[in-house]
């Protein structure tokens, strides 16, 4: 499986992680970025073109070969699959509909949900809380890799084989790392879902289903969008556990590239997250970030000093 290297414990500190302080400090210095704080006007717009486009596709793709409909889950649906994760999680910090109409965020979230096949938005959102208040924290953050993970895939092609399967981790290491119990969004979730699955599988056969469930699978794998999962925290310089990423995939991923700025005002929408760049640039202009994804998974899967283990952990 290749040659072995790298790490063999996950980065352990023992201070605070550094958002919540540098967003005291760019508050006070510059208060207007408060401002920028609330619902996105345009994002429910956005995201329901995105999932009409994917309806439109399932109507599309049902006569096609099997080859075709894996092609095109790659080369577009997982595109757009992906992005509606991403929004999703936009979503999930109330910035479709704002605070005060929270329980309209998490509906709209599972409409943003549908063209991803499987129920996936109200588990994210509860989890996703714990990965901003607690971030590294070891048993509350499931962004984190297992020991087993980290220990397991160590080479070139066990990392490749990790990239390719992160929609299975990232689905089963929350009920391993931090379970929690099912509430009834959950449940409301699974159902919607399972219902929209079938009136597709009714109107269009089983050929949409599978075009849209393994454009979910295949476009958070092995995908250039899915650098973004390696770019975030990944350790590439020891002591930074955050970085930004400002080219153009940002353009169809809802702006998670800017992470450092998504952290420190996870209130704010990713459309307004470059206003918070450009007006405490100061703040971010000098921290290390990354300038493709691409590369990003390049280094990730050759460097041998980079690896699942290459995260920050906190004691809990």
């Amino acid at each position: 499986m290749g040659k072995t290297g790298g790490r063999g414990d996950f980065e352990w500190v023992y201070t605070d992680q550094p958002h919540t302080s540098r967003r005291k400090e760019i508050l006070a210095k510059y208060p207007q970025i408060k401002s920028l704080m609330g619902p996105d006007p345009q994002l429910k717009w956005v995201v329901s073109g995105m999932v009409l486009t994917q309806f439109l596709a399932c109507f599309l793709v049902q006569d096609l070969s099997w080859k075709w409909i894996f092609f095109w889950a790659y080369a577009f649906g997982g595109c757009i699959n992906h992005s509606l994760t991403l929004a999703i999680h936009d979503i999930s910090h109330n910035v479709a509909f704002g605070n005060k109409l929270a329980k309209w965020n998490r509906w709209f979230a599972m409409w943003a949900n549908l063209p991803i096949g499987l129920p996936y938005s109200a588990a994210f959102k509860k989890y996703h809380i714990d990965h901003h208040r607690y971030l590294g924290g070891d048993q509350l953050d499931v962004d984190i890799p297992t020991d087993f993970e980290g220990w397991f895939f160590c080479t070139p092609a066990r990392k490749i084989l990790w990239l390719f399967l992160q929609p299975l981790f990232y689905a089963l290491r929350p009920l391993v790392v931090n379970p929690k119990p099912v509430g009834r969004l959950e449940i409301q979730n699974a159902m919607v879902q399972l219902v929209v699955d079938l009136i597709i599988y009714y109107l269009w056969g089983v050929k949409p289903i599978v075009y849209l469930i393994a454009g979910s699978i295949l476009g958070m794998g092995l995908h250039p969008i899915s650098g973004h999962f390696i770019a975030e925290h990944y350790m590439f310089l020891k002591g930074h556990e955050t970085y930004s990423y400002y080219g153009a995939l940002n353009l169809i991923t809802f702006n998670v590239g800017y992470h450092m700025e998504h952290h420190d005002f996870p209130s704010i929408p990713g459309s307004k997250l470059p206003q918070v760049k450009e007006i405490a640039a100061e703040y971010y202009d000098s921290l290390p970030q990354h300038t493709s994804w691409s590369r990003v998974l390049w280094d990730f899967v050759f460097d041998d000093s980079i690896g699942p283990y290459s995260r920050i952990k906190r004691e809990k």
